[in-house]
């Protein structure tokens, strides 16, 4: 497990990457940084680092964060510009948000259905994560 510390604007940024997940490691980068966007840790316009300083923070290759910054660009959450970079720009289209989100939920609560998670158990799953993320907006 990696927990990488970058620094933006005098305000630390924490992305956790476990190296030993199944979970590809562009993925897991691309997820962290959404997670920093919805708890406010990162904001539009803001810029990110650039791939070489990610990868050298993180310990991973050039081309893993460039796929990640890639990731993000095709699904709206950064713009990349030769001279700046990649800038956080939230490009809200929601029907695709929500379409994205019925496809990845429906694996999820598939497995959990698998596991005879109940109804209940999901909705008071989803309200703590959804709570927590609207906290993190509000401390700001």
């Amino acid at each position: 497990m990696c927990i990488t510390d970058i620094t933006k604007d005098g305000e630390n940024m924490f992305l956790q990457i476990d190296f030993n997940s199944d979970e590809a490691i562009y993925i897991q980068l691309r997820n962290q940084i959404i997670i920093g966007i919805a708890r406010s840790n990162i904001r539009e316009g803001d810029p990110l680092p650039s791939v070489r300083q990610m990868a050298d923070n993180i310990g991973i290759n050039m081309h893993t964060v460039n796929k990640a910054y890639s990731v993000l660009k095709q699904e709206g959450f950064v713009k990349l510009d030769r001279r700046k970079g990649a800038v956080v720009s939230l490009d809200v289209d929601k029907i695709q948000v929500l379409d994205e989100m019925r496809r990845d939920l429906g694996v999820v609560l598939a497995r959990g259905v698998c596991k005879n998670v109940t109804c209940e158990e999901v909705h008071q799953l989803v309200d703590e994560i959804f709570q927590s993320f609207l906290k993190s907006q509000m401390e700001e």
